[in-house]
């Protein structure tokens, strides 16, 4: 086998072994508001959760195509810049997995191929601007709103709610909150399935950018049977579907110890706290698929979840539990660059380049 064609084939193999383990990282995403408040079985919510996941993972290509061709030149996409890529991602999300701490992982693969870029090509690399307009503006901007707009959906909800019985609000938005986390977990679904996406797509049309590699059946059958250079990248149903299949799965498979973060440990939620935060994140995560702006899930329903939790006073959050939390957020992209150029250099003096 050409050695190029069997290192795409490693790197779409753990592409799908990070989907797969971004649906069991992030199911929390989806389902923590849910569990904490008993409105379903932890069962019930991830069978839920993951189908949700498959059907948003399936519903667009924008952001997608932001991996695929916003971060780094597609050409500068060699087999081993992805296999490094992939590598330093899978190794921080289950290194955040394993202390509970829900870290991102859209920006854990971001800053690795970043990372690997930069390694390779040196800072000229990257696509700057773009990065800038659509990875760091929403990194700072998404959770801020998902505070704010959490907090101004339960004030609107406790004025209006304000003469009910405490069982007629538990009633009323136990179910509502069936509707919301369903919301949530589409939206989780249109977001960061579509990253998987944009990984394979990207590590495909590096391959078929390499001159005289062999061109198998099965890369037509994924869709791409060619690219062109400084075109705008397509993503093919193949690995749509693969994508939207690994997040489901990963999703199937739990991932308790983030939920016992997110549900438990960040703040006492109520039936209609779950509402206000899932409603708030969903709407914004959905606005940025739709954009293609590839959002940090976790860290716009987590700040949703403080949203909402503060909305009666701010001593309701557990401060200390959320430090934790945003220490990680700061430190995922700077030590997923630093582990992707690591890797990558390992894998050049390793194999050359």
């Amino acid at each position: 086998m050409h050695e190029t064609l069997a290192l795409l084939i490693i790197v779409l193999v753990l592409a799908v072994i990070f989907d797969f383990i971004n649906g069991f990282h992030d199911t929390a995403n989806a389902i923590a508001t849910v569990v904490a408040t008993r409105v379903l079985t932890p069962m019930q919510a991830i069978l839920m959760a993951a189908s949700l996941n498959f059907l948003g993972a399936m519903a667009g290509t924008a952001v997608a195509k932001t991996i695929a061709s916003g971060l780094i030149d597609p050409k500068l996409a060699t087999q081993h810049l992805m296999v490094a890529a992939l590598l330093a991602a899978i190794t921080w999300n289950l290194i955040t997995w394993f202390f509970g701490i829900p870290s991102s992982s859209s920006h854990a693969i971001m800053g690795s191929i970043v990372g690997a870029g930069i390694a390779q090509a040196g800072f000229g690399a990257p696509k700057w601007a773009g990065l800038v307009e659509k990875v760091l503006i929403p990194l700072i901007a998404s959770p801020i709103i998902g505070f704010a707009l959490a907090w101004a959906i339960m004030i609107v909800l406790l004025r209006l709610f304000i003469r009910r019985t405490p069982s007629f609000v538990q009633n009323r938005f136990g179910k509502l909150q069936l509707l919301s986390s369903a919301f949530m977990a589409f939206s989780h679904g249109s977001n960061d399935g579509q990253k998987t996406m944009g990984v394979m797509t990207l590590a495909v049309a590096g391959y078929l950018s390499t001159p005289g590699v062999p061109v198998p059946d099965w890369i037509a059958m994924l869709g791409i049977v060619n690219y062109v250079p400084g075109t705008e990248m397509q993503i093919p149903v193949g690995i749509k579907l693969i994508a939207a299949l690994a997040m489901g799965l990963g999703t199937a498979a739990g991932g308790w110890r983030i939920i016992k973060t997110m549900g438990h440990k960040l703040t006492r939620l109520q039936p209609i706290h779950g509402f206000a935060a899932e409603t708030a994140a969903a709407t914004i995560i959905e606005t940025a698929s739709r954009l293609g702006f590839p959002l940090s899930t976790t860290h716009v329903i987590s700040t949703s979840i403080m949203g909402a939790g503060a909305s009666r006073r701010m001593s309701n959050v557990k401060w200390g539990v959320a430090g934790n939390i945003f220490t990680a957020w700061i430190l995922t992209i700077p030590i997923c660059m630093l582990l992707s150029a690591g890797f990558y250099t390992v894998l050049r003096v390793a194999f050359g380049d």
